[in-house]
């Protein structure tokens, strides 16, 4: 049997027609298949590759911890150089009050322990999220994604769970003194690129501090300079009780992490002690790929160009076909009439040596994620790609 065979008989499936591209290499801003076609990666993994598949220094760092120790023993027992280095790296570059970090698996689970963590802290049960987020696919984080096509084959969930509408002001009402967290995308990634309104986040702020109510903020698609600044909520002029962060955290390998103030965090030390464990989470193998990543995101000063680029990508990406085009950073929106149109200039891209793809809310938006080290010329080749493709 082949490959492909074989992936679709014994590899779980997530949809009834994957992508199934057969990848062999791949390096900076370019994947290879085995058939030696090359793409222009604008996916990203999904955000993970900030600074491009395969970088020299996250191998290193890789090599170098291998070479040390893997897998010790449970998350929190033992103190392994590489968590508490990347938990410190982490911290001197968020304000002062984000100050302990809790290392897990994945984005998901990110949200798992930080609902958790406002719960204990709080013992309050209500939890406000917003209509077209999304948290991940596990049972609590399914929960407060908003959209109900992708919940309602999996209740009963949660209860005590509401959902907002994104930049309403009349909805901020929904967060009273029985609510333990509000839960919120800084940027709204899979509804097709939507941006809080300023005066909008800053009274959500607002409310949630005279609420008594923890403000989470989900960062997991849009830190790490993907909106143009390192940490997304810095635009707004906020600062949230509890960062997420997961996807590009690990330079390329599973890592996600909550990080919130040390005063919050210690509940989860007692009554009961082991409040929120974990196996795998904070591998030292995954910290210190997301540690050299961070490191190079930070020393090559790749943020500062995401404005550039963003503006190149804007100044090309024009056609009848297109009915908008949304972007924070380089995190991009192209939004045609219908997902039938989407999904078959998607393909055309992809045959032509594009990679794209969808939005799970936003279905007739075309995703643009690129790695942040993307060049200028790499830009333009894809964006000439699109525009052949709708035409």
């Amino acid at each position: 049997m082949t490959q492909r065979e074989l992936f679709l008989k014994h590899v779980a499936q997530t949809s009834p027609a994957p992508l199934a591209l057969e990848i062999e290499k791949a390096e900076g801003c370019r994947l290879y298949d085995v058939s030696g076609k090359e793409y222009i990666d604008l996916i990203a993994g999904v955000s993970v590759c900030n600074i491009g598949h395969r970088h020299p220094k996250v191998i290193e760092a890789v090599h170098q911890q291998l070479a040390q120790y893997m897998h010790l023993l449970v998350y929190g027992e033992f103190v392994q150089s590489p968590q508490v280095q990347y938990a410190k790296l982490l911290t001197d570059y968020l304000p002062s009050t984000l100050n302990s970090v809790y290392f897990t698996n994945s984005g998901a689970e990110a949200v798992e322990g930080a609902m958790k963590l406002a719960k204990r802290v709080t013992g309050r049960a209500g939890i406000v999220a917003f209509k077209n987020s999304y948290h991940g696919s596990t049972h609590g984080a399914l929960s407060i994604i908003g959209d109900e096509y992708w919940r309602t084959a999996y209740r009963p969930l949660l209860p005590g769970v509401e959902h907002a509408v994104y930049n309403s002001f009349a909805d901020l009402e929904l967060i009273t003194s029985g609510t333990a967290c509000v839960i919120a995308e800084t940027v709204q990634a899979e509804a097709g690129v939507i941006a809080p309104q300023k005066e909008w986040i800053s009274a959500l702020r607002k409310r949630c501090t005279q609420t008594g109510t923890l403000l989470v903020l989900d960062e997991i698609q849009c830190g790490f300079g993907r909106n143009g600044s390192l940490w997304a909520f810095e635009q707004f002029n906020i600062v949230p009780d509890i960062l997420l962060l997961g996807k590009a955290l690990g330079g390329g390998m599973p890592l996600g992490a909550f990080i919130a103030d040390r005063n919050l965090m210690w509940k989860l030390t007692e009554n009961p002690v082991l409040g929120h464990i974990t196996t795998f989470g904070g591998h030292p193998v995954c910290c210190a790929a997301g540690m050299a990543a961070m490191k190079v995101l930070l020393e090559e000063n790749l943020v500062d160009a995401v404005a550039e680029k963003q503006q190149l990508f804007l100044s090309l990406l024009h056609h009848p076909k297109i009915k908008a085009v949304r972007s924070v950073g380089l995190m991009m929106a192209i939004e045609f009439d219908s997902f039938e149109t989407n999904k078959e200039i998607i393909d055309r891209c992809i045959e032509k040596g594009v990679l794209t793809d969808w939005f799970l809310f936003g279905a007739n938006c075309m995703r643009i994620v690129p790695p942040l080290t993307i060049s200028k010329k790499e830009i333009k080749t894809a964006v000439a790609i699109i525009i052949s493709s709708i035409e």
